[in-house]
């Protein structure tokens, strides 16, 4: 499960990375590597959507 983790938090800093880009040049990393909207960006935006959602599992891990 700790790899899963480590994958899903890689992938949402991608996905965080991307809307950085997105936001201050509107510039989508994604759909520049892959295609508007093809196959393999539209996978790579459901796995980031997913880690997201994985990643509400973290809160549980964090020690204050």
């Amino acid at each position: 499960m700790k790899v899963l983790y480590y994958i899903a938090l890689t992938l949402v800093i991608i996905g965080a990375l991307n809307w950085l880009l997105i936001g201050l040049l509107n510039f989508d990393l994604v759909a520049t590597l892959f295609g508007n909207m093809s196959v393999l960006s539209r996978i790579v935006y459901v796995l980031v959507g997913i880690s997201g959602i994985l990643s509400i599992g973290l809160y549980t891990k964090l020690d204050y």
